[in-house]
């Protein structure tokens, strides 16, 4: 699936993208359908295709929304990257290149998934998905934080392939961790409803979350999970979820067990669904963070996601280090 962007197509692709959040979120005149239970239903396939990334480029510092003509220049430059053989663009890639015109690659030893494997993406004018801070970045972290991160990436590069728990948990086809911002591979959710829960199904190795509608107590603190513990309730047309109980193990930019996951589901259009979360974790970062992303629904369904790839490497990757480690002892020995 390639980026369409001929002028007709965007036209009609990007009407509901070029519009803030804000905007979608003060449309009084749309109101959510209903499911059998009388709740407002935001069940379908919704896509995370949005080229806006999470934090703010430095260089723009407190517009919320490109120029005019910078959003001119994002899409002449995706439509050279339809065009293109290079490596795909993801995550923050998109929008860097396309305004500063240096392209990152995402593996720069042995090349990356060109632009065919990646979707139709929603050509947005805003300037990052984090709406608080008022700067679009995330919050400074405490030293303790940056201490921990430091430590990790340092455990990693020293030692990747000690043993297959060296490996990161999605290369293990374990998780994507909660939530998965990774946006144009991969990056669709379907949401079921009953009466008493909800269900959230990520494409990405296939997770799912079912999230109890009693808004009650949240299990024992012990009990420790890879998504965490979820409640939620609905206030007026937007679902509010609650997450903690989460494992130290599943590492979310930095923050561990410790985070409290705040997430408000609103549909404010037809083919719009408004996800706003909020995280806060004090031993992580000086201060709470917000970000919005606007999911687009999809006629397809999801398929699966067979993760199989990572489990079969992860023999190749091991022997692969033992054989490197070997001939590093026969080397010294001479």
């Amino acid at each position: 699936m390639k980026i369409t962007l001929n002028r007709n197509a965007l036209t009609v692709a990007v009407v509901f993208a070029l519009l803030s959040p804000l905007t979608f979120a003060q449309n009084g005149d749309y109101v959510a359908p209903r499911t059998i239970d009388g709740q407002p239903d935001l069940q379908g396939v919704w896509a995370n295709n949005s080229t806006t990334p999470l934090q703010r480029p430095e260089f723009f510092a407190d517009r919320e929304e490109l120029t005019e003509e910078e959003y001119e220049r994002l899409l002449e430059r995706a439509r050279e990257i339809e065009q293109g053989d290079g490596d795909a663009l993801f995550g923050d890639g998109f929008l860097n290149a396309a305004i500063t015109g240096q392209v990152e690659s995402y593996d720069p030893s042995t090349g990356n998934y060109d632009q065919t494997w990646m979707v139709n993406r929603n050509i947005e004018n805003r300037t990052s998905l984090i709406i608080d801070p008022p700067n679009g970045r995330l919050p400074d972290m405490v030293p303790e934080a940056r201490d921990r991160m430091m430590a990790v990436a340092r455990q990693r590069r020293e030692n990747p392939s000690d043993s297959y728990t060296s490996r990161p948990l999605q290369e293990r086809c374990i998780t994507y961790g909660m939530p998965y911002l990774l946006a144009g591979y991969n990056s669709y959710y379907q949401v079921v409803q009953s009466a008493t829960h909800v269900a959230i199904i990520q494409e990405m190795i296939h997770d799912v979350r079912i999230i109890p509608l009693d808004a009650g107590p949240h299990i024992d603190d012990k009990v420790r999970l890879w998504h965490g513990d979820s409640r939620g309730y609905f206030d007026g047309d937007t679902l509010v979820v609650e997450t903690r109980n989460f494992s130290d193990a599943s590492e979310f930019r930095g923050s561990g067990g410790n985070r409290i996951f705040k997430e408000r589901f609103t549909r404010t259009a037809p083919d719009i669904l408004t996800y706003e979360f909020t995280i806060e974790d004090p031993t992580t970062w000086v201060a709470p963070w917000t970000a919005v992303i606007n999911y687009t629904h999809s006629e397809d369904p999801i398929y699966e996601y067979a993760c199989h790839e990572g489990n079969y490497a992860l023999e190749g990757i091991l022997s692969g280090a033992r054989a490197e480690e070997r001939m590093a002892a026969e080397q010294g020995n001479r």
